[in-house]
């Protein structure tokens, strides 16, 4: 079966952490968001897979390849162009990638289904689309039922008892919203929608595409299903992510590293005095990382490969990316360490008001201890 992973967006929510790295490489649990959608589409038996890249594109390739590790094969369609020698990103909207890819090679020859590449997921792919044939449709959304109180922040779907879709609401105020589905971003589409797709514009899938289809009054199916769905739309997410599935909130996915005390996970070869540190998990701590006496950790805490915490730092709920180090007063909470940064839950930086917090982000560069 066939499918299209959506990877080619800026990812500019999640800033600063996509100012090195596309979005869907952004790590959870220590490996590419992405690479949870391979192994799960794999795993329900879509074994043939196109990406559409733009931003940062050779990391997604260079780190996928043509997906055989996974049992798959991976394509990819560069979304940019060649300028005085250098790679130019230029993003053509979700749909327009999809009519990219079709105009090539006419890759869209029966149903497929479209994910975006910044969510987890756990739903049962193949039981979605029997039910998506079954409905007869030429385009069905995965769609999840939230509280009224957060359907401002997705957009909203309104359908008929029979699940066929009405109409559209983008991010309504609670008091306007017409229904509390909203759209989770996974598609099943006949290869008769991308005939509806201009060529050669930008083009976008929930703001262009659904009205069209719409218009066309076409068989467009809603599809309520029960799973775990964790959307990275913004940093805030990407923390919450981390958080949730350490505390085991998405099913089929397993702690890397051996569990040496309860809750805890360990790489190789840590340097840690267990006597005389406090860690409660669930925390996962990174090969050749070293945590001094003293230290206290507090999960959900995800500490990276190489990362170095000096006597008496404490670390509660937090992702420190690998080869971060944290001084000996430096307090972590709720936040982020990567590069040479340290932000809280929604990107913000971290004050050292009290000159505690020393931090430096990547041990690699720096000789000796400062």
């Amino acid at each position: 079966m066939k499918a299209m992973i959506l990877a080619a967006g800026k990812g500019t929510r999640v800033r600063p952490l996509t100012h090195a790295m596309p979005k869907p490489m952004i790590p959870v649990l220590g490996k590419p968001v992405m690479e949870y959608l391979v192994e799960h589409l794999a795993k329900h038996g879509f074994d043939q897979i196109m990406v559409n890249v733009s931003h940062f594109a050779p990391a997604i390739e260079g780190y996928f390849g043509d997906g055989r590790r996974w049992g798959t094969q991976i394509g990819y369609s560069f979304e940019g162009h060649i300028e005085a020698g250098e790679t130019v990103a230029s993003p053509v909207g979700s749909a327009g990638g999809i009519k990219r890819i079709q105009d090539f090679g006419g890759f869209f020859d029966d149903t497929f289904v479209v994910v975006c590449g910044d969510a987890l997921i756990d739903l049962d792919l193949a039981a979605v689309v029997r039910k998506h044939w079954q409905s007869g449709a030429a385009a069905s959304i995965v769609v999840r039922e939230v509280a009224k109180d957060r359907v401002s922040n997705y957009g909203v779907v309104v359908c008929d008892d029979s699940g066929q879709i009405q109409s559209f609401q983008e991010k309504p105020k609670t008091e306007d919203a017409l229904s509390q589905l909203v759209n989770t971003g996974i598609y099943i589409f006949e290869p008769e929608i991308v005939d509806l797709i201009p060529r050669g514009v930008d083009f976008d899938i929930g703001g262009e595409l659904f009205p069209l289809i719409l218009e066309k009054r076409l068989s467009f199916n809603a599809i309520k299903a029960p799973f775990n769905w964790i959307d990275i739309g913004q940093l805030s997410d990407y923390w919450e992510a981390n958080q949730q599935m350490m505390r085991g909130k998405l099913r089929g996915v397993q702690m890397p590293g051996t569990e040496v005390r309860p809750k805890i996970w360990a790489g190789l070869n840590v340097k840690v005095d267990w006597d005389d540190v406090r860690i409660e998990g669930p925390v996962y701590i990174g090969s050749a990382s070293h945590i001094e006496s003293g230290c206290q950790i507090y999960g959900p805490t995800w500490i990276g490969t190489g990362c170095h915490l000096e006597a008496g730092a404490e670390i509660s709920r937090s992702i420190l990316f690998d080869y971060s180090r944290i001084g000996p007063s430096g307090e972590v909470t709720d936040s982020l360490v990567f590069g040479r940064n340290c932000v809280d839950q929604n990107g913000d930086p971290v004050p050292d008001l009290k000159g505690a917090l020393d931090w430096v982000a990547d041990a690699r560069e720096l000789p000796g201890h400062r």
